[in-house]
């Protein structure tokens, strides 16, 4: 298992577009992946989990992944994040 601590730095946060970019990433991983923020967790392949977490921008989000991806998983969710999640600044 990995873990990673990632800050929303969008403007919108994890809104319905970033939302399912993430989930639609999510589900191309085999691995198990969970978002925790606050205590609160989600499975990243379920965007109704994903939106629930109510993560706006500077909110700090911890990712696990478990599986024979993991690694990989993790490196591109985090690029997801580093990167507006497509949007621009």
């Amino acid at each position: 298992m990995i873990e990673k601590k990632v800050q929303i730095i969008n403007e919108l946060g994890l809104h319905a577009r970033a939302s399912s970019k993430l989930t639609q990433l999510a589900c191309s991983f085999s691995s198990e992946i969970i978002l925790i923020k606050d205590g609160n967790k989600a499975n990243a392949k379920s965007i109704m989990e994903v939106l629930m977490l109510a993560a706006g921008i500077n909110t700090t989000i911890t990712i696990k992944a478990n599986g024979p991806d993991e690694k990989e998983a993790i490196l591109k969710i985090e690029d997801l994040f580093s990167n507006y999640f497509g949007e621009g600044k």
